[in-house]
């Protein structure tokens, strides 16, 4: 009876030691910061993602674009850097020493890319960085570095284009009968490759379609809706009706003027002012379908987080991107981009 007990006991020690054993062995494998536990066993690569602010209403799209394509392509760790270069720069050096695979950054200023670029480098961690370009010479610090965005002069263009098309469909728009356009900007963040670019070519393009025109008012709105608004309380208390069109570099500020232009009378009877955005956000579609906004332009959100965590993943597994691996073009082997599209309400349906 003894005997038999004793030997019960040693059975079930040895099962106990067994079964500790193998929690030891996959705790192993979990503490592996280069690879991820995703359910099937199999590792992904790691990739750290910095977003520069998780309230900016394009960049939310893009994050959730970035862990929507993550799944069963790479373990994503996406963390908001609070509009403060000081703090993302805190964020990557916890990146790269837990060892992960590869980084995905939307800095908060893009001069800031190189110091990122040379913390990456020294740890030979490849570098995505996401719709803020560095600059060129930054871009080129490295082999390991690449940019996913969509040219901001593109978006600008199309922006002139269908202030281009409002004034060529309505004569009325001529409100001073002068045949010029007088217009109001909207700018984003100062020294930002997409206000700069933007800013110009959206005036460019009217220029370049014949119509003359003359800038009632310029100021940074800092991408922001109440701050938009603000500054176009402020235009129409200078200008009234001498608007012609409102510029804007983003939704959130082309809504910010809407709503400052609501507050006005505008958009009751026939009183109206164009007023043109970019990124087809959900507020700008509903906004396009309300009438109060005359059409923004398609920066493509799911496009940019998919093809940033698509990249980020080939060069956490060692590869190189091209085509075939990636699904993107890439251009002077570093940059991806993106196309815009313009959106008016006749085509709502291609943004939504």
């Amino acid at each position: 009876m003894k005997k038999t007990k004793m030997t019960a006991v040693l059975a079930a020690s040895a099962l106990i030691v067994g079964a500790l054993a193998g929690c030891g062995s996959n705790n192993n494998e979990g503490n592996n910061t280069g690879a991820a536990n995703n359910g099937g066993g199999g590792d992904l690569p790691k990739v750290g993602v910095a977003i520069y602010k998780f309230d900016d209403t394009f960049m939310s799209g893009v994050r959730a674009a970035i862990t929507d394509a993550a799944n069963g392509v790479a373990e994503v760790d996406v963390v908001d850097s609070q509009n403060s270069q000081p703090t993302q720069n805190d964020k990557v050096d916890l990146f790269l020493n837990k060892k992960y695979d590869a980084l995905a950054i939307n800095t908060v200023d893009r001069t800031a890319a190189g110091v990122l670029i040379d913390k990456a480098k020294a740890k030979d961690v490849p570098i995505v960085f996401l719709n803020r370009e560095p600059m060129a010479d930054d871009m080129n610090k490295w082999d390991k570095v690449y940019y996913v965005g969509a040219k901001a002069e593109e978006s600008g263009t199309i922006s002139g284009q269908l202030i281009v098309d409002y004034w060529k469909a309505n004569p009325t728009a001529d409100k001073n009968g002068d045949g010029k356009l007088q217009y109001v900007m909207l700018k984003g963040e100062p020294g930002h490759q997409d206000a700069e670019l933007r800013t110009k070519f959206s005036v460019k393009a009217v220029e370049d379609a014949g119509i003359p025109v003359e800038k009632l008012e310029e100021d940074t709105a800092m991408w922001d809706r109440v701050k938009g608004q603000e500054k176009m309380a402020a235009f129409l208390a200078a200008h009234g009706d001498k608007i012609e069109a409102v510029f804007a570099n983003n939704d959130d500020m082309a809504l910010g003027a809407v709503e400052a232009l609501k507050a006005a009378g505008y958009f009751t009877g026939d009183k109206y002012v164009p007023v043109v955005g970019v990124d087809a956000t959900a507020p700008a579609l509903q906004a396009l379908q309300d009438g109060t906004l005359l059409g923004t332009v398609l920066n493509d959100a799911k496009n940019q987080g998919k093809a940033t965590v698509t990249l980020a993943a080939v060069l956490g597994k060692g590869e190189t991107p091209s085509k075939e691996n990636t699904g993107y073009d890439i251009t002077d082997g570093k940059y991806v981009w993106i196309p815009y599209k313009k959106i008016t309400k006749d085509n709502i349906a291609d943004a939504q």
